[in-house]
Parts: structure tokens; C-alpha cells; sequence
């Protein structure tokens, strides 16, 4: 049965149609905002997945390129893999849902989101994790939603509800909030350095306008929502962790745990299992879920050690940050590199400068941006956490990661038009135990010092950790977590930000929201390890950024020229751009505004070619001096070649002050001379002298 339903949102119509299409999955909407159209389904499998102890979601975030009237760049002219914005969204609307749905379900879930139509003003990202959550509550998927996301932007000091794919670029603000009926349940968020109480402020005008999407959600499931379906719980049964406690008890897990190394950790849970395989060698049914059962008794153990005896694994303080060390230049012959160690987290960060034509093309929904001029990428080998794995390529976990150390450090980018270079950044993670995200931060913001880029500000990030107890009074925020406490905790809050503001949030949640005295007192923690990061890490290693690019990073000459002359400077066919560049070994490019980039390592080489830039796009007046080449020698005269490609005669009577027989008595090819310019003949063509050049002696 076709229904349809309506909500006003922000000024505009947001539709759903549930039973008009896609009858087959478990729950379908296909939702117009605007005219931005997505297809969202959510899928279930029968059973449970043979051999899994973790929930299997899958979140798809498909982009039609017909939905902006475009075809596929490339040979077989289909949609290839997930663009980087596509992964994004998926991720972002992974992170919300995921704690919603029955922790011990093993079934295969799909949500997958079909871009079919896009409207600038009204983004597709935002319909689709929309639909997300609509169509998995209408299905008889277990779920325990439903839930909403709004996106915030703020110009001019105002806040713009879902801003428009312009707005969204221009906005000091990009945030994106999920919430449930109750609470905060994930935001993420790319900033200009907005203060901690502006970005609450902010964060909680989302929240309050979810409630109004959540009660239009509500309305839908009670007039077209299937009833639940049951499924095959996969919990760890509560006698085999009383048999459990009886071999292995509660302080010598403890004593396993407590320790701030994670390799020793690591061995005394080998211990433990061990131990606990061997009392259970003859219980093949408790033997094939003793994983699982560890898992939650070390997770028990840890949670119960931090919340009630405030006792941290490595014995840290709630509020202490691990040993920080900073150092810059490890690397030799790249443009810049920085290394940070927090604990055993340690990111390395090397940077490369090159002209602005090595900007990333990009070929998605938004036909407004078209180029990436700053790209930091980040590595997750195996080898960081003592694994043994074969690299297959960035997963989508070191995708997101990138994306937001990338948002972190964009605000501070210095103009294009103060630093004409692109600018890529690259995060190699040597070890990791927690927070490596917010390590490359560190370690990119002083390798982009160390490279010469003269960033506004330095930046920092840090994450905090949350572990809950049975009411919303009684947590416990920890100040930059390990691993093992996030792997065992509620929450990982990242913030990233300078001294004045924060640039970037990302946060995820295991628990079913945050209340808002606990998302404020998160956001103030890491304001406080930011600031000692900043002060006492960063600072001492390299305070600014250092004047000049280092040695071997290309330099960068810029010039306009009147646009009308871009065909002069290019020449036919290319002629003599490329007969400057292999004469100079300078790169150049030119843009359609007449902006000219010329890029070397050597100086002398750059001024030359500028030299020969600024010779072709001059107006040839009289009394003009050039210095050029003797290309060409005829009876009446020679040739001599000002700039590649570019040539004036020297009639035979204007070469010597002496009257002269014939032009080799006084010239040869490859004769370098000095002439100036007589004006044009009525053909158009320019004329030097020799002989009038002041000082000549010919």
C-alpha cells in the first residue's frame, strides 16, 4: 500500500513515499527534499552469519552521476568505486545507527542510499541518512530508533538549519548532529575556529530540531511500520561466565589488564585464554564462544576498574595525558616531516609542495567543486599493532581518518593567492595505541611548519573516552584514551582546534547518547589537553613556520598577464611554452584569468622564464631594450630571437653605426645581442637596432 507523508524542514518539503517502490526489501523510502531524490532501503538477512561475533551493518552511499546530468569520466563510462565523499557519508551514517540495533544480533543488515536526483539546495548527504533511519524503522528489522541528523552552517554569525551545497562551503560551521528522542548520539563537525560555547550552542539547535523530525518518524512507523522480527540472540550465557570466574577470578583479571604496556597485556591474556581453553577443552559449545566470553570479562573487568575504583589500566590519572614527545626534520630530501609519540601512538607526517596544477581533480554530485588543493592522507599498516597482514589499500577506517585531519587543518591553510602551491600531507602510523587521528594532527600541523606553509596557527587534537554506569549521573569522562579503553568504553570524542577555536569533532558512541552535561564537560577536557599540547609539545619542537620552503621543495614564482595574451605566452600548438620549459627546466602554468605559475628548483632558471613570460606579453614600443639570440642571417638583415619562438629583424643598415657589406662581416648564428626595439613595420612585424642601443659600440 502507496503512502505518502510530509514535513517541512528548514523552509522546504521533505516527502516520503513507503510501498511505492523497492517492495521486496525489508523497509523502503524513497524521499524527495526539495528536488534531491534518494532511494533508501534497509535489508535483513534470514539467520545469523555462521561465525561471527560482531554485528555486520553495511552502510552504502551510492552517487548516480545522471543525478546532476553528468557521465562518467574514464574508459567503460560506469560509476566505479566509492568516491571519498561517499565513503564519508557512509561512515557517518554507520556511527549513529549502529549502537541502535541489538547488541547481540548477528544477522547481515544493508542500509544503501541511492542518490537519483540532486538539488543544490538541498544536500544529498543529508536525505540519505535520513532515509537510513526511516526505512530501517519501518521494517521488521530489531531497532531501537528511531533517530534523526541535522545539519547545521554558520555565516555571518548566524545559523543556518541544512544549509545548501553553496552554503555549506561558505559557512564557518559544518555540523552534523544525530540524536534520538532523549539524546546526542554522534556529531561531527569541520569549523573555523568556532569557541567551545558556540559550537555547544549549535550542537543542541540540532538536537532540538531532530525531535521534530523523530515525532514525524514516529507518525510513519505507527501508520506503516512492520512489527519486529525475532532472531537467534548470539549472548554469551551467564553460566559460562560463573565457570569463568571460578578459574580465572575477578583480581587475576585485574592484574592482567593493569599495565601500560600493551604488548604485556597483550601476553597475560594469552595467558588467560590459554588457561580458560584448557578447562573447557571437553564443552564444544562453551569452547566456540570463549571468545566472545573473554572479550566481555576483560570488558567487564576494565569498566568496573575505571568507574568504581577510578583505576585506569596504565595507571594513569582521568585527567592525564600519556608522555608526549615532538620532533621535526626526520626525514631527509622531502619537503618537511614531523613525528609525534603519545604513549604508543606514534604518527609520522611528511609533506609535499607542488604547483596548484597538482591539485586533486575531483568528479562527484557537486559540480561546484571541481579541484582539492590540500589532501592529507593517513596509513594504518598491520605492523603498528604487532599484526601480520597484507596492505589491500586505505580502508574506509583510514579514509575517514584523513578526512578529518584534513578538516582539522584546512581553516589554518593560507590563501591560495599567499601560497600558490597544492599541499599534500601524508600520516604514517609507526605504532598505535589510541588515537591516532589526533596524532596526525599534531604531526601534520608541525610538518606543515617544518615545510615552510605559513598556517595561520598551529593545531591540536586530542580524544576523550566515557565508561557509564546504570544512570546518567554516573560516568566517568577520561582524558585521552588507549586503546584498550576505547575498545572497552562508551564513547570516542575527538576535538581538534587552535588556541581560539575548535577546528573539527568527530564523535562516535557505543551507548544510546550522551546527555548534555556530559557532551560539555568532553568538550572542555579537551580543550584543557589541547592547550598543553600546544604549549608545551608543539611550541618548544617549532613555534612558526619556518620563512622559505626547504631545499628541495619546488619554488614558486606567480604573475598575472593581461588573459588576452595567453595565446602569445602559449604559442602555436604549444610551441613556445614548451620551448621555455625545456630551455629553463621550469614548470608553468597558466590559468584561464591570466594567473602564471612558474615552478623550479632553480632560481636562476625561474627568473628567466619569467624574464621571457614578461618579454612576450609586453607591448613592443619604441625604446624598448631586449637581449636575444641570432637565430637567422639573410642578405637584408638577421633575425634575433627575444624569447622561444618569439623573433625581431635587424635590418643590415641598423647593425653597425660603419656602413657594412655584408651581415656575417659583423655577426654569426648563436650571437648573443643586444637590440631595441624600433617599432613595427606595416606588417605588423617588430624591428630593433643594433646600433642604436645606448652605449653600443658596433
Amino acid at each position: 500500500m502507496y503512502k505518502s507523508f510530509t514535513l517541512e524542514i528548514a523552509g522546504r518539503t521533505l516527502r516520503v513515499d513507503v510501498g511505492r517502490v523497492a517492495a521486496q526489501a525489508n523497509g523502503a523510502a524513497f524521499i524527495h527534499y526539495g528536488d534531491t531524490v534518494v532511494l533508501s532501503t534497509a535489508t535483513a538477512s534470514d539467520a545469523p552469519r555462521d561465525g561471527v561475533d560482531f554485528f555486520p551493518l553495511s552502510v552504502e552511499y551510492e552517487e548516480k552521476l545522471y543525478s546532476v546530468g553528468k557521465i562518467p569520466g574514464g574508459f567503460n563510462k560506469r560509476e566505479g568505486k566509492a568516491s571519498e565523499n561517499a565513503i564519508l557519508t557512509s561512515r557517518v551514517i554507520d556511527r549513529p545507527m549502529r549502537p541502535l540495533f541489538p547488541k547481540d544480533y548477528r544477522n547481515d543488515v544493508t542500509l544503501n542510499n541511492m542518490v537519483m536526483s540532486v538539488d543544490p539546495a538541498c544536500r544529498p548527504e543529508l536525505v540519505a541518512m535520513l532515509g537510513s533511519s526511516i526505512a530501517t524503522c519501518i521494517s521488521d528489522i530489531p531497532f531501537d530508533g528511531p533517530c534523526a541528523m541535522t545539519q547545521v552552517g554558520l555565516i555571518n554569525g548566524e545559523f543556518i538549519i541544512n544549509p545548501s551545497q553553496q552554503q555549506w562551503k561558505e559557512s564557518d560551521l559544518n555540523l552534523t548532529v544525530a540524536s534520538t528522542s532523549e539524546k546526542v548520539i554522534m556529531i561531527e563537525a569541520g569549523a573555523n575556529e568556532v569557541p567551545e560555547a558556540k559550537m555547544i550552542e549549535a550542537i543542541y539547535l540540532a538536537h532540538d530540531e531532530n525531535q521534530k523530525i523523530i515525532a514525524f518518524i514516529n507518525r510513519i512507523v505507527a501508520e506503516v511500520g512492520k512489527p519486529k522480527h525475532t532472531y537467534e540472540s548470539c549472548a554469551v550465557p551467564a553460566e559460562l561466565f560463573e565457570e569463568m570466574k571460578k578459574i580465572v577470578t575477578p583480581e587475576e583479571m585485574e592484574v592482567a589488564v593493569f599495565t601500560d604496556e600493551k604488548q604485556v597485556r597483550e601476553e597475560n591474556m594469552r595467558n588467560v585464554t590459554e588457561k580458560l581453553k584448557e578447562a573447557f577443552a571437553e564443552n564444544e559449545e562453551w569452547l566456540a564462544i570463549l571468545p566472545d566470553a573473554i572479550y566481555q570479562y576483560e570488558k567487564k573487568t576494565v569498566r568496573k576498574m575505571i568507574l568504581k575504583d577510578h583505576k585506569r589500566p596504565d595507571g594513569r590519572d582521568i585527567r592525564q595525558i600519556r608522555p608526549l614527545a615532538a620532533e621535526v626534520d626526520i626525514v631527509p630530501r622531502v619537503h618537511g616531516s614531523a613525528m609525534f609519540t603519545r604513549g604508543q601512538t606514534q604518527i609520522c607526517t611528511i609533506t609535499t609542495l607542488a604547483p596548484l596544477s597538482e591539485a586533486q581533480k575531483i568528479d562527484g554530485l557537486d559540480e561546484n567543486e571541481v579541484s582539492k588543493r590540500y589532501m592529507h592522507h593517513y596509513n594504518f599498516p598491520a605492523y603498528s599493532v604487532g599484526e601480520t597482514k597484507v596492505s589491500r589499500g586505505p580502508g574506509r577506517r583510514e579514509i575517514g581518518h584523513g578526512a578529518l585531519a584534513e578538516r582539522a587543518l584546512v581553516p589554518v591553510l593560507p590563501s591560495e593567492d599567499e601560497f600558490p602551491y597544492a599541499i599534500r600531507t601524508v600520516s604514517e602510523t609507526f605504532e598505535s595505541n589510541g588515537s591516532t587521528s589526533q596524532a596526525s594532527i599534531c604531526a601534520s600541523t608541525m610538518s606543515l611548519m617544518a615545510a615552510g606553509v605559513p598556517i595561520k596557527k598551529p593545531v591540536a587534537g586530542i580524544s576523550c573516552g566515557l565508561v557509564t554506569g546504570d544512570t546518567d549521573d554516573d560516568y566517568i569522562v577520561l582524558t585521552d584514551i588507549q586503546g584498550l579503553e576505547d575498545f572497552f568504553g562508551d564513547m570516542d570524542f575527538k576535538v581538534a582546534g587552535t588556541h581560539d577555536g575548535i577546528t573539527a569533532i568527530q564523535m562516535d558512541i557505543k551507548i544510546h547518547g550522551l546527555t548534555r552535561q556530559i557532551v560539555e564537560e568532553a568538550i572542555a577536557r579537551t580543550r584543557e589537553a589541547r592547550e598543553y599540547i600546544l604549549n608545551n609539545v608543539i611550541a618548544p619542537c617549532i613555534a612558526e613556520p619556518r620563512k622559505e620552503v626547504g631545499e628541495f621543495a619546488p619554488k614558486i614564482i606567480s604573475m598575472q598577464i593581461d588573459p588576452t595574451k595567453i595565446g602569445d605566452v602559449v604559442g602555436q600548438r604549444g610551441k613556445t611554452i614548451n620551448a621555455i620549459i625545456d630551455e629553463t627546466g621550469v614548470k608553468i602554468d597558466i590559468t584561464d584569468d591570466g594567473l602564471v605559475s612558474i615552478c623550479g628548483l632553480d632560481k636562476a632558471m625561474m627568473d628567466k622564464a619569467q624574464n621571457y613570460v614578461t618579454t612576450i606579453v609586453s607591448d613592443f614600443e619604441e625604446g624598448k631594450i631586449y637581449e636575444g639570440k641570432v637565430t637567422s642571417i639573410k642578405d637584408f638583415g638577421a633575425f634575433v630571437e627575444f624569447a622561444p619562438g618569439k623573433e625581431g629583424m635587424v635590418h643590415i643598415s641598423k647593425i653597425s653605426k660603419d656602413r657594412i657589406n655584408h651581415v656575417e662581416d659583423v655577426l654569426t648564428l648563436g650571437d648573443q645581442v643586444k637590440v631595441i626595439c624600433t617599432g613595427k613595420d606595416k606588417m605588423g612585424r617588430i624591428n630593433f637596432s643594433m646600433k642604436d642601443v645606448p652605449g653600443a659600440t658596433l
